[in-house]
């Protein structure tokens, strides 16, 4: 998945706000004003930094010389993915799915019952 499939896939996530809070070098997608993504643009390749349970991943880092620990970011629960090709674009939608969704699932009652309201 190169950048523009991937910047198309977050924008199409329910809810997808996208902001520069750290600069013009560093796109953040939020549900519900908490981050699920941050996608570093200057980068070649381009990377996308995106929540992850902490056991998935371990096993990702060990798969894909591609994906890191969560540059800047919490290293348990977050990892950063260089998107050069070498991960199939499947596999890059779930990673993106289980960030969106863990965020979502930490929301509060009352903004994922917002969100699930949302059109």
């Amino acid at each position: 998945m190169d950048l523009e499939a991937t910047y198309t896939y977050l924008t199409q996530k329910k809810g997808a706000v996208e902001e520069f809070p750290f600069g013009p070098q560093a796109l953040v997608f939020k549900v519900m004003g908490k981050m699920f993504a941050l996608v570093g643009v200057d980068n070649i390749p381009p990377r996308i930094s995106l929540k992850c349970d902490p056991e998935q991943a371990i096993l990702w880092r060990e798969r894909y010389e591609a994906v890191q620990p969560g540059y800047h970011m919490n290293k348990k629960h977050w990892n950063t993915v260089a998107l050069d090709g070498s991960i199939p674009s499947d596999e890059i939608a779930e990673m993106i799915d289980m960030s969106y969704n863990l965020v979502v699932k930490g929301l509060k009652k009352a903004d994922r019952e917002k969100l699930e309201a949302a059109e």
